[in-house]
């Protein structure tokens, strides 16, 4: 199996207030004589008390077009990207002359060559790394990435296994755009990075953390305009579709009850939920529909309210946190899970 020896999860440079970036927002992104009134209900809604930028606010006005805020994206994306790999492998034990695979995950920005590419001269990377770069994934590339490393490792057992998630959302936000998935993408997103590192089975003897047991993927049907992006002159303009509670609530217990019985186990096995903070209601949907216990999800709104959704970042986090804080008894099963455009869910089977 595939062990995780080192999560590590890093934040942009600019840590504001949620009220303060509401303040933002209704400058830079609402039409002049917008009435603000139901973005601010929006934002507080949103149950986030403050978020990471990759910008001081001020500037948020000042990126003209696409082509600014993806200039930012990429030397951005690259220097949190090199922060959080090199600490990632420092707790690890290892060098990046080690790293046989990298994968890289991001859906808030593009780059040819590709954020990873960037990475490997400056990182250290040797010149016949595996790079696998990711887009399009959204929230679920974190639990992508971590299921596509496995698979990697599976046929590779010798390997050592990189994943790179970036997700600088601030750059998104749309200027002049008074719709309600606007305002609510930007009272939830904020910005930072996390990186795991793996071992394979055969490098794997003698090391401490979790192992990933199995790994699932579902699309669901007729749910394309659910969530993503509308690729506009001025960037990614957000699509995020009021149903996303109600198909979790239609699939999302069918798919978990599926995946644990093909393992001999049910939920009430489960002694640490993995889950990506999609927002209130989403998190709300995904309790219900799993019955979880009342605290089954606290380390996942304790991060949503620190720092917001990081897209495909925010799953590694609360991994992260689960692993520090929660201390799962050794041996026990945990499942990590993610939803983003597809629609999909993405589930990871891991023996603490």
């Amino acid at each position: 199996m595939t062990r995780i020896a080192a999560v590590h999860g890093v934040l942009a440079p600019h840590r504001r207030t949620q009220s303060e970036i509401t303040d933002m927002v209704a400058r830079t992104c609402l039409p002049k004589g917008t009435d603000r009134r139901v973005l601010d209900r929006l934002h507080r809604s949103a149950k986030v008390r403050s978020r990471h930028m990759t910008l001081p606010l001020e500037q948020y006005g000042e990126l003209e077009g696409f082509g600014a805020a993806n200039d930012v994206f990429i030397a951005a994306a690259t220097d949190l990207g090199a922060k959080a790999v090199r600490d990632a492998l420092h707790r690890a034990g290892l060098s990046a002359a080690d790293v046989d695979l990298l994968v890289f995950t991001s859906v808030t920005g593009i780059a040819t060559p590709s954020i990873d590419a960037r990475l490997a001269g400056r990182l250290g990377l040797r010149p016949d790394v595996k790079r696998l770069p990711l887009f399009g994934l959204g929230c679920a590339g974190g639990a992508a990435g971590l299921a596509r490393m496995h698979d990697h490792l599976l046929g590779r057992p010798d390997d050592v296994g990189v994943l790179l998630s970036v997700e600088l959302c601030s750059l998104t936000f749309q200027r002049d755009d008074a719709s309600m998935a606007n305002m609510v993408a930007t009272g939830l997103f904020g910005d930072g990075a996390a990186a795991v590192v793996a071992h394979g089975a055969h490098r794997a003897a003698g090391t401490e953390g979790p192992t990933i047991v199995d790994t699932r993927s579902h699309l669901y049907p007729d749910t394309g305009r659910v969530m993503g992006w509308d690729i506009k002159n001025s960037g990614f303009q957000v699509v995020l579709d009021p149903r996303v509670p109600d198909v979790v609530r239609q699939y999302l217990a069918d798919d978990v009850e599926g995946f644990l019985g093909d393992h001999g186990l049910k939920p009430k096995d489960v002694t640490a939920w993995v889950c990506h903070p999609g927002g209130p209601k989403v998190l709300e949907a995904v309790s219900e529909a799993l019955d979880l216990p009342d605290d089954a999800l606290d380390v996942t709104w304790r991060h949503l309210s620190d720092v917001g959704n990081l897209s495909s970042s925010s799953v590694l986090h609360v991994l992260r946190d689960t692993l520090a804080e929660r201390r799962p008894p050794p041996g026990t099963a945990g499942v990590l899970l993610a939803m983003g455009p597809g629609f999909a869910c993405e589930l990871v089977l891991l023996r603490w």
